[in-house]
This record gives C-alpha cells, sequence and structure tokens, in this order.
C-alpha cells in the first residue's frame, strides 16, 4: 500500500486526492462488514475535503504534508455535525456542533477524514469487545480481538481500508491496539497535542496519537497535529516539534535500558522479539544495559483507582438531559436513572461506580489518595530511570492478539492486557509501539520504546532502527 508520505507528494505534484479517496470507499466497503471497524462512513463530507485539496493544488498552491491522505478518526473524537458516539448506546445520533482541535489540523494539512472508528465504549476496555455497536474483528486474523480501546483506529490502517488513524491513549488504548495489528502507534507527551474535542475518559491520562503503517508516516502525522492550543488548559505551550526530519537519526551512543518489569510476565515469543529489538539496537550503536524499575508493578493498580474515578465525574455529564439518549420517567431522578441504566454498557458501569466508591466519603484517602501517592512515585521513578538512560524498551502487550471471549468474563486478565503500557500514563511521558518479529499462530509482536517528556523524535529514530532491522518499510 502507499506510504502518507507518497500520496501527499503525488496529490501535491498534480494526482487526484478524489481518485485515491475512491480507492479508500470501496477497500471500506469491500471490508467493513466483516471486520466492523467503521461505526460511521461519511462519503459526502470525505468527497467535500478531498476536492478542496485538488482545488488547492489546482491553484500551484502546496495543500500539505497530509495532501490527499485518507485517515480515519476515533469515534470520541468530535467532528462538526458527524454522528459521535463514543460507540455507546447513550450518544447514538449525537452530532457535534464543533470538532476536535485534531480533526481541524489533519484537515489544515491537507488529510480527508473518511469516518468514525469503533472502540470500546467511552474507550474503557482493552479489546473493543465493549462496544455497544458490536466487537471489531482483527484483520490479521478475523477470529482474534484488534486490541483496545482503539481497536477500530488500529484495524482500519492495518486492514489497508485507511493510510493513517488517530486514537486515544488513556492506559494504552493506543500502543495496545497496534501491537496486536502489527502497526505502528504513539502515545505523546501529555499535552503535546490537543485534547480540545475528544470526549474524556480520565482526564489527566487521556492523550491523542497517530497510528500508521510505518515510523514516518506516523511521525508526519504526530507532527502535523501537535502544537499548543489555548482551548486546552492541559496543552503544553510550544510549537509542533520537528519529527520528520530526525527518524534517520539512528541510535548510535545513546544509552537504551531494558526494563525488567516490562517484560516479566509475558509470553516466550513475545520476550524473544524484545530480546532480539535490544540487540538490533545494541548493533546499531546504542550502549545497552538491564534496568529494575519495581515501581512499575504498582502502576495497575493506580490505574484502576484514578482512571474510574475521572470517569465517574466525567460521565456524569451523560444525564438524559442536554443530549443523546433520554428514557422518560416520573421525574428527574428516575429519568436519570433510566437513561443511564440503558445508556451505558456493562463494563463502563463497573468502571463508574469503582469510581465512585473510590472517591466517596471514608474511602477517599485509602483508595484514591494512596493510588495519586503511587503515582507520584512512578513519575519520580521514570525521573530517575531517564538519568541512567536514554530510552527505555520492553513488550508492549503480554502476548499477541487473543480470541475473542477469551478474557471477557475474567475483567482482571483483561485488565493486565495493559501492565506494560500505563506506567507511561501515569507519568504523562512519551512511548511507541513499534512491529518487529512474530509470536503464537505468526502473529505481530509490538516492542514498546520509552522516553522522557518530549523524547518523541529520540523515540521515532530508534523505532526506524528496529523497523529496518524486522523488513519493514
Amino acid at each position: 500500500m502507499k506510504t502518507a508520505r507518497d500520496i501527499a507528494k503525488n496529490v501535491n505534484n498534480g494526482s487526484s486526492a478524489t481518485l485515491e479517496l475512491e480507492e479508500t470507499l470501496v477497500r471500506i466497503k469491500e471490508q467493513n462488514d466483516e471486520l466492523n471497524v467503521f461505526l460511521y462512513v461519511d462519503e459526502q463530507g470525505a468527497r467535500a475535503a478531498a476536492q478542496r485539496v485538488d482545488e488547492i493544488v489546482a491553484r500551484g498552491e502546496n495543500a500539505g504534508p497530509l495532501a490527499g491522505v485518507p485517515i480515519a478518526l476515533k469515534d470520541n473524537l468530535c467532528t462538526v455535525d458527524v454522528p459521535t458516539t463514543c460507540a455507546s448506546k447513550i450518544l447514538d445520533g449525537w452530532r457535534p456542533p464543533y470538532s476536535a482541535t485534531v480533526v481541524e489540523k489533519i484537515l489544515a494539512a491537507g488529510a480527508v477524514p473518511v469516518g468514525k472508528t469503533n472502540l470500546d465504549e467511552f474507550a474503557m476496555g482493552s479489546s473493543t469487545e465493549n462496544s455497544a455497536f458490536g466487537p471489531t474483528r482483527n484483520p490479521l486474523d478475523p477470529s482474534r480481538v484488534p486490541g483496545g480501546s482503539s481497536g477500530g483506529s488500529a484495524a482500519a490502517v492495518a486492514s489497508q481500508m485507511t493510510t493513517l488513524s488517530l486514537g486515544s491513549d488513556t492506559g494504552g488504548s493506543i500502543r495496545q491496539p497496534a501491537a496486536l495489528c502489527g502497526i505502528v502507534g504513539v502515545k505523546p507527551t501529555y499535552g503535546l497535542v490537543s485534547r480540545y474535542g475528544l470526549v474524556a475518559f480520565a482526564s489527566s491520562l487521556d492523550q491523542i496519537g497517530p497510528f500508521a503503517s510505518n515510523v514516518t508516516d506516523a511521525a508526519t502525522l504526530l507532527e502535523a497535529v501537535a502544537g499548543h492550543d489555548s482551548r486546552d488548559s492541559t496543552s503544553l505551550v510550544e510549537p509542533s516539534p520537528s519529527l520528520v526530519a530526525h527518524v534517520e537519526d539512528g541510535v548510535k551512543g545513546r544509552r537504551v535500558a531494558l526494563v525488567r518489569e516490562l517484560v516479566d510476565g509475558a509470553d516466550e515469543d513475545v520476550v524473544e522479539s524484545v530480546m532480539k529489538a535490544v540487540e538490533t539496537l545494541r548493533a546499531a550503536g546504542a550502549t545497552i544495559f538491564e534496568l529494575s524499575i519495581p515501581e512499575l508493578r504498582l502502576g495497575l493498580s493506580a490505574y484502576y483507582l484514578i482512571a474510574p474515578a475521572e470517569a465517574s465525574s466525567n460521565l456524569a455529564r451523560f444525564d438524559g438531559v442536554r443530549y443523546g439518549l433520554r428514557v422518560d420517567a416520573d421525574d428527574v431522578a428516575a429519568m436519570n436513572e433510566a437513561t443511564r441504566t440503558a445508556g451505558f454498557g456493562k463494563e463502563v458501569k463497573r468502571r463508574i461506580m469503582l469510581g465512585t466508591y473510590a472517591l466517596s466519603a471514608g474511602y477517599y484517602d485509602a483508595y484514591y489518595g494512596q493510588a495519586l501517592k503511587v503515582r507520584t512515585m512512578t513519575i519520580e521513578a521514570f525521573k530517575r530511570a531517564y538519568q541512567q538512560a536514554d530510552l527505555l524498551i520492553g513488550a508492549t502487550t503480554p502476548s499477541v492478539a487473543f480470541a475473542f471471549g477469551s478474557k471477557t468474563n475474567d475483567p482482571m486478565a483483561m485488565y493486565l492486557s495493559d501492565v506494560f503500557t500505563i506506567p507511561t500514563n501515569l507519568s504523562g511521558d512519551a512511548a511507541i509501539s513499534v512491529p518487529f518479529g512474530t509470536g503464537e499462530a505468526d502473529l505481530p509482536v509490538g516492542v514498546q520504546l520509552l522516553g522522557p517528556g518530549r523524547s518523541e523524535a529520540s523515540l521515532f529514530s530508534a523505532a526506524r532502527v528496529l523497523e529496518r532491522a524486522d523488513g519493514r518499510e
């Protein structure tokens, strides 16, 4: 499949963005019934966007670094007058009156948004089995999950329905599905990409990031959507960083630490791929050593108190009064209860109840307060690690893609799918998952590279070394 940079180059040189889009729409129609990747395909809006790009090029102007590139959007990114459901019945049919900042930025860069992708309801899950509109299937093996919560966005790229996609990462929801689908996924530094227009799950953890089939395309997309936004109070006050220019910098002289806690408990084939990746970086000139960060073992417990606590607050806005589903009842309280009972799925209810309990009087200090202390410990532990190492390496997930239904009856087993990705969300640092090697059933393994805040350029250059060694783009 053509890369995003190839498409943009060709379109800026006179090729038709409209023709590129039509080829994309054909691929979607051929595959979406089986894979359930798109919840909504915006053919009219996409054709209008492609036509605008063609008109810009016809005037002799450059249409942008993503000119004519088809892109999919996770269905928790608000897009003006386009259904945005968060894969929940409670928002079925809601059309936002505004667009997320990232949507505005990709349009400005010349990209063509083609539709909204499936996810675990309100981004709460690790397999996209929690969607109110049915699960997404892994394009590499439809009997297995694509990961989650951004499973639809990952599957859109893995199936070649679109060249790029955007997802959100709260505890691994970009990196984990990227690993299970064999593509590149990036969780940027917290605040590097505006969250304005992202329907919030856990506001202190959420971050929007790219999916792509290769490292350079991922860097191109992140460069396009990053940068300060005055509408997001947590946005870093700095311009979009230069990323593409550093993709080929290599790792010579870099200190890379293999973190024991980011491979312990992983399947043997996953560990083997990580060790081969370590040797690849060593051969490319990096200094390799092992490091233990014991605090990371506490991350899962802390996350599943902090994230549900924030979710219980954020989701209180879905009350049947202002927008979305409304189930009528005798009074307001009964209406609220009936609406939420009918509108929220089991996993969302589970997390709301857990978060409400953790924040309740008498339990706040014992649960939420303790979790915040663990978060601080994690931040400090990463700071110490980055005094010794420039980058860290480990597994993205404990296993390759797992079968549908294999973990749905055991929430803890499902939560453990994110055990290696969660710590970076707690610290707010950057991380990338890049496919490297294969495991069970010849399915891809994701290797995770982690860096301190604003280290995306270094992460992309290291990921590119692995990508080249693995025989990919």
